[in-house]
């Protein structure tokens, strides 16, 4: 039975960069690809918001996400997200948005275990 084992010698480890244009290349460390991550909406989120037949547009949801980050660098975990129409719970923490309710659900509604709010119009 031959033994198929190679062996390579002078193994270089690679940098991963992410061209900014096109001469010139930035080295991006796992941790910044982990913090440009994009919002994850909880399955749970997701069946509200179709439940409540709550939207949002590309403007928003970039807005938001911008505002997220914002919040996350001065350490917030858990956010309310206000918006016109509605109330996102947010995990700022993990990215995710946790849940949703309608602005008018929101009167009788007492929100806990968050430590940022944001109001977007």
């Amino acid at each position: 039975m031959k033994n198929n084992v190679f062996h390579v010698q002078n193994q270089v480890p690679v940098k991963h960069s992410i061209p900014t244009d096109r001469h010139k290349k930035t080295d991006v460390s796992f941790k910044d690809i982990l913090q440009n991550k994009q919002l994850n909406i909880s399955n749970h989120a997701k069946s509200r918001m179709e439940e409540r037949n709550i939207k949002l547009d590309e403007t928003k949801w970039n807005k938001m996400q911008e505002k997220l980050k914002d919040a996350k660098a001065k350490g917030v975990t858990d956010s309310l997200v206000l918006m016109n129409d509605a109330a996102l719970l947010v995990s700022v923490k993990n990215n995710t948005v946790i849940t949703a309710l309608n602005r008018s659900e929101m009167e009788s509604k007492l929100i806990t275990n968050i430590n940022g709010a944001i109001v977007l119009d």
